[in-house]
């Protein structure tokens, strides 16, 4: 039989951190002695009193459907976090709980994009941004964040950028991949011009929890009563609570882009899985120590490794802010050590030093790599430390 696949997906790029991800599991699985520095998820457990409510949740019988939008009870927990946290108000139906903060995204451009509408995406970018948006029958439009100006567009970029097809911006804070964080003074700039412009804010929050020293995370919508009405946040419990595993993930905002993503929902995955729900519950209601424990840990293994990487030869690299990434710009060590490129540089790491790392041209900056530290301060300076000597082994 001849395959035909449609269209939309034979344009598509794989994901290159899961991609990475699996090429190290897989050397390590045959004995290679591999330092995977690629996962997006916190190294930490699920905390126990969540997953005591699962448990709990399933021995009361609640293992069947959910209405599509998610568990009211859910749905409420959230709208008390966006009033605490931000102190943004929202109502139920502008809500929607999804299988993972990923696929409510998905879920998002599906309902809001038609075919050539184009979508502003900062570089760097996580990298399912631009395939959901191709997916989607949109067009990626991509503005560079300047290393100079730690990766984060100016409101003049963005207005340049604009055409009468633009419908919509993401704004990544704090950034996967580069951990910085839009201040307010930055993000009001910039809500500016898409309100002159009638853009829609697509504000993926998913990090807003690990945020580091004196820096804090605030949310476009919180600005104003008209950026919250021309915003989508997007969040969850993946990285919060160390819960990827879990998919919960949700939106709030326009009750008319809620509702349609409810309606696609409902004829897609027709709910979020129950069991997930409640823990998620238990998440936000449960005592959020071990969310600071976690973020601390983050924190002190960023103040170690940091040092630790930029005295590496050809290194340079933007502070992260937030988020558990380092994103180095090794164009110089690439040079330094023979290779054509960054690529190359980094196949080289994992064949070679035994350490998997992202390559930054999965994430639009080809001279960058990306690092997660979200694994033992141990394997953390053993990864380091085999970087280094395998660039100062390479030198001419």
């Amino acid at each position: 039989m001849e395959v035909k696949l449609a269209n939309r997906v034979l344009s598509l790029t794989p994901s290159t951190t899961l991609a990475i991800t699996a090429k190290a599991k897989e050397l390590k699985e045959q004995g290679v002695d591999v330092i995977g520095l690629g996962a997006g998820e916190p190294d930490f457990n699920t905390p126990q009193h969540i997953l005591d409510a699962a448990v709990q949740s399933m021995e009361q019988g609640h293992t069947k459907y959910t209405p599509s939008a998610g568990l009211p009870a859910l749905k409420k927990v959230i709208i008390s976090k966006f009033k605490q946290d931000q102190n943004i108000h929202y109502n139920m139906n502008e809500i929607i709980v999804g299988n993972g903060a990923k696929h409510v995204l998905y879920t998002l451009f599906q309902v809001l994009l038609n075919e050539g509408d184009e979508v502003i995406i900062p570089i760097p970018y996580w990298v399912s941004y631009p395939e959901q948006v191709k997916l989607a029958g949109g067009v990626p439009v991509y503005v560079e964040g300047l290393e100079s100006n730690s990766f984060k567009i100016t409101p003049e970029q963005l207005a340049d950028t604009i055409t009468d097809k633009t419908r919509a911006i993401i704004i990544n804070s704090p950034s996967n991949p580069t951990g910085v964080i839009y201040s307010e003074e930055e993000l009001s700039e910039l809500g500016k011009i898409c309100l002159e412009h009638d853009i829609l804010i697509v504000s993926d929050e998913i990090y807003e929890k690990l945020i580091y020293g004196e820096n804090k995370h605030v949310s476009i919508a919180q600005l104003s009563p008209e950026l919250r009405e021309q915003t989508i946040i997007v969040n969850g419990v993946s990285k919060s609570h160390s819960m990827t595993g879990w998919r919960i993930g949700y939106a709030a905002g326009n009750k008319e882009i809620i509702e349609a993503m409810t309606n696609l929902a409902s004829h897609s995955t027709s709910n979020p899985t129950t069991t997930a729900q409640y823990a998620s519950i238990a998440a936000y209601n449960g005592p959020q120590e071990p969310v600071a424990v976690m973020r601390q840990a983050f924190e002190e293994r960023l103040e170690i490794i940091y040092s630790k990487l930029t005295a590496i030869p050809g290194f340079t690299c933007v502070k992260p802010q937030g988020a558990f990434y380092l994103y180095p710009n090794v164009k110089q060590a690439a040079k330094l050590t023979g290779y054509e490129d960054v690529d190359a540089f980094v196949e080289a790491l994992l064949v070679e030093a035994k350490v998997a790392v992202i390559p930054g041209s999965g994430f639009g900056t080809p001279d960058n790599i990306r690092l997660s530290y979200a694994t033992s301060l141990d394997q953390l300076e053993q990864a380091v430390a085999r970087i280094h000597q395998f660039v100062e082994s390479k030198q001419a």
